[in-house]
């Protein structure tokens, strides 16, 4: 066996991640609230940095001259706290008022338990007897269908709130789900023992009930954003510019600056460190700045249409496509768009809603929402007797649009807004 020790010298090229080059990296992904909490922290650890909140942004720090609706959150109450305030006040047995708060910690989120009744009673530690009671205490509070074990039941608890009683739309809940989500509404009709059109008024009832009455029982908390930039249509063509407000002011503390020329060295080596670090922070903000604001630019190019008309107007446009155009890593767009917001003449929306994926189309690009939005309205003007294919809707889009997509592709979308297949959504005359 030939074993030979040699030394070979050879070049290579290779990139170092310094700790300052991947703290800019961080800096570019924070979003605006991210980064003034980042710069107070460099506050606290450097003498010669303060920040000087933009007056806008310092009102929703902690200002009192705000309006009602900067309190609106505090006021809220969650779905579980509204029950267990309800039953407080409902006469009920101890063991039955036990029973019922455990059960109210079985719902979820939409108000219903996911759990069988006998699941629910092992899951809670009760009998399923006084468990069936607790249930039937929390069915008769707000909001109604409160407490439900399956979506059905749900719906059956609030159409027997409601004054006007249908009966047929009862039945229709407690027997016929399975038929109705295949709209069997002939056979239907036919087992009843009444018209077509009775199934289907009945079956326009049912669909204006809630089958989460949880999700809207429970508050949403405002979630409170600043632009970081802000696009304005002006002289025919579309502007961007950086919102200043979003990014705090910095400033050098004067009192330890003037330690600078001190002579004790000690003091000076550690205020020169503290300086670098300063005029770092200040460069990489700098850099963020222009990034966020030249990607932003990019978007709105691409999407001119989509601020103009809406979603339905959107093209296809990917981080690669804004990439290659800035000369950017392709990583380097998504670090910019991802929690940032740009200010529009129809609302704040996140920078990231703008890239949309989609297919190629013709002589353009299609967006996915435009295509999504294209077919919606596709069906909504079919024929509810002669419902259009996949394959059909594929063909209409090419040819009404110049959009080419596959059938699969048709299939993939229309399952996304929620559309039954062309065999499931046929009425018969």
């Amino acid at each position: 066996m030939n074993m030979d020790f040699r030394l070979v010298q050879e070049q290579s090229m290779k990139l170092v991640m310094t700790q300052q080059l991947r703290q800019a990296i961080t800096m570019l992904q924070y979003s605006g609230q991210e980064l003034h909490e980042y710069l107070y922290e460099q506050q606290l650890e450097n003498p010669l940095l303060e920040v000087q909140e933009a007056p806008a942004y310092s009102m929703r720090r902690g200002s009192s001259d705000v309006g009602p609706l900067d309190f609106t959150a505090a006021a809220g109450e969650t779905l579980y706290d509204s029950l267990l305030s309800q039953l407080r006040i409902m006469h009920t047995d101890p063991a039955v008022y036990e029973a019922a708060v455990r059960f109210i910690h079985c719902l979820d989120e939409s108000g219903r338990c996911s759990l069988s009744l006998e699941e629910a009673a092992s899951e809670t530690e009760t009998d399923p007897r006084l468990l069936e009671q607790a249930a039937a205490v929390v069915q008769q509070m707000e909001p109604a269908g409160v407490g439900a074990f399956s979506i059905s039941e749900c719906l059956l608890l609030q159409l027997q709130r409601r004054e006007e009683v249908d009966p047929l739309a009862e039945r229709l809940l407690d027997t016929y789900t399975e038929m109705l989500a295949a709209r069997q509404f002939e056979e239907i009709a036919e087992e009843e023992g009444v018209e077509r059109e009775d199934i289907l008024a009945s079956l326009e009832l049912i669909q204006t009930l809630d089958p989460s009455p949880g999700e809207s029982a429970d508050p949403v908390l405002p979630h409170y954003v600043t632009p970081d930039v802000r696009a304005e249509k002006a002289g025919g063509s579309w502007k961007v510019y950086l919102c200043r407000d979003a990014i705090p002011q910095l400033r050098v503390n004067e009192n330890y600056a003037r330690l600078l020329q001190q002579e004790d060295s000690e003091v000076q080596q550690y205020l020169k460190k503290k300086q670098e670090q300063f005029a770092w922070i200040q460069r990489s903000i700098a850099q963020r700045q222009d990034t966020i604001l030249r990607v932003a630019e990019a978007v709105v190019r691409h999407q001119e249409q989509m601020l103009e008309h809406g979603m339905g107007s959107a093209r296809r446009l990917t981080l690669k496509m804004v990439a290659e155009e800035l000369d950017m890593h392709e990583s380097t767009v998504s670090r910019a768009a991802g929690n940032k917001y740009v200010e529009t003449p129809g609302g704040v929306f996140e920078l990231k809603t703008f890239f949309q994926s989609g297919v190629a189309a013709g002589n353009s690009d299609a967006a996915a929402a435009q295509i999504k939005f294209l077919m919606q309205r596709i069906f909504d003007e079919e024929e509810k007797t002669a419902p259009l294919s996949d394959q059909k809707v594929a063909e209409k889009l090419a040819y009404d649009h110049d959009i080419q997509i596959s059938r699969r592709t048709a299939a993939k979308y229309r399952e996304e807004i929620h559309v039954l297949s062309s065999s499931k959504r046929k009425e018969r005359k």
